[in-house]
């Protein structure tokens, strides 16, 4: 049986975001590993996992999680740096 160490590290998304996937879908951190590998796969599921911290960072603020933004934000990050957004190929 797998660990979710073992998932996580099988998942070429770090531990943030895969929290974010989870909390973003309300699905299980192993579960949500899986979605964002499968995500990873295309260039719009990029563009969905950045989506997704987006909008849980934009919801922490609604609520006034300022902490919880800040993970975010270095979360996001992250994700900038190891998977940036596809640039649009122009024919």
């Amino acid at each position: 049986m797998l660990s979710l160490q073992d998932v996580i590290d099988y998942c070429d998304l770090n531990e943030g975001e895969i929290a974010a996937v989870a909390e973003h879908e309300h699905i299980p951190l192993t579960v949500a590993a899986e979605v964002g590998d499968v995500l990873l796969s295309s260039p719009e599921g990029v563009v969905k996992l950045h989506t997704m911290i987006i909008e849980n960072m934009e919801h922490a603020l609604e609520r006034g999680q300022t902490d919880h933004v800040q993970e975010l934000v270095c979360t996001y990050r992250h994700l900038q740096r190891t998977h940036p957004l596809p640039v649009a190929l122009c024919p």
